[in-house]
């Protein structure tokens, strides 16, 4: 089994980076920063950036530079900082690509009924992280799990970002989590994209940052030990997702906060 899935199994991490390549100065910044809390906090790191973002609510939001240049810019990423890489893929001829230079592949919560891009995935031998769609219960995943694991892959990590509540808004059911862990793979929270207000910003998402890490630190208590969160030097001036990722001077603080809670809820809830 990868060294790394046996870690991600026994300690709590963080998937942290920022929503999409806008540039490889940008990516080295905030990868260089993921680096340095290797040392001050107790969780194990993976550095996460998109290289296209193909479910733009608009046919004009910036995309990305493409899987060619990502991909390069994300090699460089684990060689300079020697960070694991997580990248989405949106079709399935990305999972052979992606998979040379990524250790976890990422499914997008709106394409996880999607068998094909799943068994492409899984047959990659990578770590697959299944994000839940937005309307999925908890119990759901176990369908994709099936699909992932039908390729003799059984290294799955499994994602809640949110439940659809009406239009343009989300709202997180911890109990989803709860039924997720019960499947025996790690569960991690989106804290960011759970923030999130699907197109509701006149042709783009919006959200509202603040509560990312009240939600995650709800999240911990409960005994998930996975989180997600997006980051960025600049959320107001970032090209995707801004409203709802967390400035990157914050960082250190939410991870303290984090830490504690963990700390604190060092077994699974008994429920």
């Amino acid at each position: 089994m990868n060294t790394l899935f046996t870690e991600l199994q026994s300690r709590p991490f963080v998937i942290a980076g920022p929503c999409v390549i806008e540039s490889e100065a940008l990516v080295m910044e905030v990868a260089e920063a993921v680096a340095t809390w290797r040392e001050r906090f107790d969780f194990s790191f993976i550095f996460k950036a998109s290289f296209d973002k193909a479910n733009r609510t608009s046919a004009t939001g910036f995309r990305g530079g493409g899987i060619d240049e990502g991909l390069e810019i994300l090699a460089k990423v684990r060689t300079r900082f020697d960070l694991p890489i997580l990248t989405d893929i949106h079709e399935s001829w990305q999972a052979a690509p992606a998979g040379e230079v990524a250790d976890i592949l990422q499914i997008p919560a709106f394409l996880c009924r999607q068998t094909d891009l799943l068994l492409a995935a899984g047959q990659t031998g990578k770590i697959i992280n299944i994000k839940k769609a937005q309307f999925f219960s908890g119990l759901d995943m176990q369908y994709p799990i099936q699909k992932i694991a039908s390729t003799g892959n059984n290294q799955i990590l499994l994602t809640e970002r949110g439940t659809m509540f009406g239009y343009n808004n989300l709202v997180v059911d911890y109990t989803n989590m709860l039924d997720m862990m019960d499947f025996g793979y790690p569960v991690v929270f989106d804290a960011t994209h759970s923030v999130q207000k699907p197109s509701a910003a006149g042709g783009k998402s919006g959200g509202n940052r603040k509560f990312a890490p009240i939600l995650a630190q709800a999240a911990a208590a409960i005994g998930v030990r996975g989180f997600f969160i997006e980051t960025h030097p600049d959320p107001e001036r970032a090209l995707s997702d801004g409203p709802n990722m967390i400035y990157l001077r914050d960082m250190p603080q939410v991870l303290a906060n984090l830490q504690a809670f963990c700390q604190l809820a060092a077994t699974p809830a008994i429920v």
